[in-house]
């Protein structure tokens, strides 16, 4: 699993007193690049990459301007040629999860400009960041 520490901006607070939750997407997005990043896939490089094709969030718990939050983001599905990202904001000082985030992504080729599967090597980088044996 990983973990991104976030900090919060001026501007990440509407006139509500709290985050955005327009902006807390922003912080799925950003713990999703930290994370492929991390597994030696970062999403600007290489001929292959995954790609949103689906997400589903909840809202739990609000976030203040002055909260310690970070994105916590794993892989915890496989299929041929997509994967299932599992992340959430958690309060860092109470531990209370504010949002819930599972994305589906699909792999792709920038030589096809297609969909692809994921290659074996991938899910091994992945399997072996998460600490699970291929």
């Amino acid at each position: 699993m990983h973990t991104l520490p976030i900090q919060l901006r001026f501007n990440d607070v509407d006139q509500m007193g709290h985050v955005n939750n327009a902006v807390i997407m922003e912080f799925f997005d950003l713990g999703k690049s930290e994370y492929f990043t991390a597994i030696g896939l970062p999403p600007e490089e290489g001929e292959f990459t995954v790609m949103v094709v689906h997400v589903e969030v909840d809202f739990t718990s609000q976030i203040h301007f002055h909260d310690k939050i970070h994105v916590t983001t794993c892989v915890d599905h496989f299929g041929k040629k997509s994967l299932a990202v599992k992340q959430e904001v958690i309060n860092s000082e109470t531990n209370q999860v504010c949002a819930h985030c599972r994305t589906v992504m699909s792999g792709y080729s920038r030589i096809t400009n297609t969909s692809a599967e994921i290659p074996n090597t991938i899910k091994e980088r992945i399997l072996r960041y998460e600490g699970i044996e291929y």
